[in-house]
């Protein structure tokens, strides 16, 4: 017999096993389709979690971002967030005073209250910034062009222009617009005192923070917060003169200012991804199990395959059918069914990613947020054909020792 002959025999045998076993044939393909989905998706969840990240840095036109601490939530005080950098707009001064520095900025986060008939209030993110004249793009409107005027000569005395950047969610459940007005206040009672003018819309903050905001300059969230004993931010943002080198302005920094943590861009993400290493290990786990799970599925269904089918295995051996040959079939069998699953579960995970982005956008505001790759895609059919393989060696290694020749009748 010529060895194509061999192998068009062998593969329809495999064939004809996989039509015949349409039910075990099912399962150990949608077994292995939703390993490769889940892997795919849970990876494609990981690598667009950076992706955003990397844009949203920027997006925000910074270079060093300044803190003095992590920024904490607080539940049951004023604001919920703890802000650990005191004396911001004194160290915003001395940055902007450096050669080397364009425009640094300080950021306050707060939880506040609003809204807009004085009577149902709801709570938001507020961030504190624009300190710099229109440094907000808008969508909609204008920016806040008078500045962080409030803080004045140091003293919270100067006035608040009360004008307020609010994101398009807000825009929505409010159904307002520029030129419409909002309480706003870290309590009920501050918020009945502060009317504020929206003058913009803007998604830059919310789609940063991952829920909707309000933006006004710094001083005034300070103000209606409870922050201007301290002048608490919770970070400086520096945005360097064009001609300055990031690590050699933050190597400076670092030696004047070292009680506060100085990063650049890529550090800051790298320390935001840091700070979700839980998150990862559970997502990078669940890769894993999802991996075993096809494997055990796949195997312990060849395993069953081998066993129900031995007395054919025997009569084949009989008639002179060599163990290779044998061995051939079971891999042919279960790398049709790893290729198979691959295919599929990689057709599913189109569909997938789209359901969970949308799922991501209504939950945090994120948009695209899982980004599918063909090496991703890739990726998950060379699982399939790894957890194939696997089952089709354990599988092989049962027959041997099953021994065929004794299970004829």
């Amino acid at each position: 017999m010529s060895r194509l002959s061999r192998w068009r025999g062998l593969l329809g045998i495999a064939g004809s096993i996989l039509r015949h076993e349409r039910l075990r044939t099912g399962l150990a393909v949608g077994g292995v389709a939703m390993a490769v989905l889940a892997s795919v998706l849970l990876v494609s969840v990981g690598i667009g979690v950076v992706d955003t990240g990397q844009q949203q840095f920027d997006q925000a036109g910074r270079d060093l971002w300044v803190s003095g601490g992590p920024l904490e939530i607080q539940p049951g005080s004023v604001g919920s967030f703890e802000n650990s950098l005191v004396n911001a707009h004194q160290v915003e001064a001395q940055l902007n005073a450096r050669e080397d520095v364009a425009t640094a900025d300080p950021f306050v986060f707060q939880t506040v209250y609003i809204s807009s008939n004085g009577s149902e209030y709801n709570t938001v993110i507020g961030v504190g910034a624009a300190s710099t004249p229109n440094a907000i793009p808008v969508s909609e409107g204008r920016a806040i062009e008078q500045g962080d005027i409030h803080y004045g000569d140091g003293n919270y005395n100067g006035p608040m222009v009360h004008e307020v950047i609010i994101d398009q969610r807000v825009a929505d459940q409010y159904n307002i617009s520029v030129g419409d007005t909002l309480q706003i206040g870290a309590t009920i009672s501050v918020a009945q005192e502060h009317e504020f003018t929206v003058v913009g819309i803007s998604n830059m903050y919310s789609s940063t923070v991952g829920a909707p905001t309000v933006v006004m300059p710094s001083s005034e969230l300070q103000e209606i917060s409870g922050l201007t004993a301290s002048d608490r931010a919770a970070m400086i943002t520096v945005k360097l003169r064009d001609d300055a080198n990031a690590t050699a302005s933050k190597a400076a920094l670092e030696r004047a200012y070292p009680e506060y943590t100085i990063r650049t861009n890529q550090e800051q993400l790298q320390a935001t991804l840091a700070d979700q290493a839980i998150v990862i290990a559970s997502g990078a786990s669940l890769v894993l199990l999802a991996i075993v799970a096809g494997v055990l599925l796949l195997t312990n269904l060849q395993l069953a395959f081998v066993a129900r089918y031995r007395e054919t295995f025997g009569a084949l051996t009989a008639l002179g059918t060599s163990q290779s040959s044998l061995i051939l079939v079971i891999v042919i069998n279960t790398v049709c069914i790893g290729i198979l699953g691959g295919l599929l579960g990689a057709a599913l995970s189109v569909p997938g990613v789209w359901v969970l982005n949308e799922i991501t956008l209504t939950i945090t505001g994120f948009e695209n947020v899982v980004s599918l790759s063909d090496r991703v895609l890739v990726g998950g059919i060379g699982i399939s054909v790894l957890i194939s393989l696997i089952g089709g060696v354990a599988a092989t290694l049962y027959l041997g020792r099953a021994q065929p020749l004794k299970h004829l009748r």
